[in-house]
């Protein structure tokens, strides 16, 4: 999980030298589409009828969105998409370690940063060492930028630990769909800041986007009824697979003392 969370980050600085913010946030809304994809080729999970059909907005605006963006780069754009399977790949990773291994959220962050620590190292020294030697030594004050790459770590603990979180109070499909609202104001703070161009119909596929996740939400809060009825005693609410798809990717492990 630590070296798919690598490729995650380093993917997607990659595809931001090449593609605008807002673009990157919208190819990154495909991830509910390829966690739920994954999921059922790799690990044989199954889901309604009703979760599939959430995911053709989504997919669709994505698709609109990409064919009408004005500033697309194909490397960029790969890079991008590669990210977005490496996100999947870590969400349910994540997903088995806290729903079958019963880890917490900050466990999971404590044992899966030495880890990237070390795969990053090595690779940040050989390709960048020189580079930030130069920068310390051609500039005057270097304190505002140290404080800044210090914030930076400090939020992206906070990231790491809500995403854990999340995961470990829902699923690994949710927490994308959630992640995805994050859109609308990418694109908008993108567009304000670094004045990247959109196209009507780039608006219109981030509106279509952002209406597929709420119809998602709208059909997991459905099932998430169906399940509790279930559990009551109700009879008929639910069927075989969609209680299926709430299980996790391994077999629960019994506390021992």
């Amino acid at each position: 999980m630590s070296f798919v969370f690598c490729m995650n980050i380093v993917l997607g600085n990659v595809s931001l030298r090449y593609i605008p913010v807002s673009f990157m946030q919208t190819i990154k809304s495909f991830t509910p589409a390829t966690t739920v994809i994954l999921q059922w080729l790799v690990w044989s999970k199954h889901f309604e009828w009703r979760i599939w059909a959430s995911l053709v907005p989504i997919v669709g605006g994505i698709l609109l969105t990409s064919m009408t963006e004005l500033s697309f780069n194909v490397f960029g754009f790969c890079a991008a998409m590669i990210g977005c399977l490496a996100t999947s790949t870590k969400t349910i990773l994540a997903e088995s370690l806290l729903h079958g291994y019963k880890f917490d959220s900050i466990n999971t962050v404590y044992y899966m940063a030495p880890f990237a620590t070390m795969i990053l190292a090595l690779p940040a020294m050989l390709l960048e060492g020189g580079g930030v030697i130069d920068w310390f030594y051609t500039h005057d004050s270097v304190f505002s930028s140290l404080i800044i790459i210090l914030g930076s770590g400090v939020l992206a603990f906070c990231l790491n630990f809500s995403i854990f979180y999340v995961i470990h109070s829902t699923t690994a499909v949710t927490f994308n769909v959630a992640g995805n609202l994050k859109v609308a104001v990418a694109v908008l703070v993108s567009w304000l800041i670094f004045r990247n161009p959109i196209s009507p119909m780039n608006a219109i596929g981030c509106a279509i986007t952002l209406v597929g996740c709420t119809f998602y939400g709208y059909v997991r809060h459905l099932i998430s009824q169906q399940q509790a009825a279930a559990l009551l005693g109700s009879q008929g609410t639910n069927s075989p697979r969609s209680r299926v798809e709430m299980l996790p990717l391994v077999g629960d492990k019994e506390d021992k003392v």
